[in-house]
């Protein structure tokens, strides 16, 4: 199981070991996605932030 760590997308990076990041839609505006995995009995991904580059919080 993957999860939220998906190294083989061409736009995306790891930020810390739990923060991670996906350019959705190159070009301008530039749309992104950043989210947070926790580990344990259940897995939980946190959604905090979907729009535009400029406003991403990284």
């Amino acid at each position: 199981m993957n999860g939220p760590v998906r190294g083989d997308w061409p736009n995306y990076s790891k930020l810390t070991d739990k923060d991670h990041h996906c350019h959705l839609k190159k070009g301008r505006p530039t749309y992104v996605a950043v989210w947070s995995e926790e580990d344990g009995d259940i897995r939980l991904v946190e959604v905090q932030y979907v729009g535009t580059h400029e406003k991403a919080p990284y």
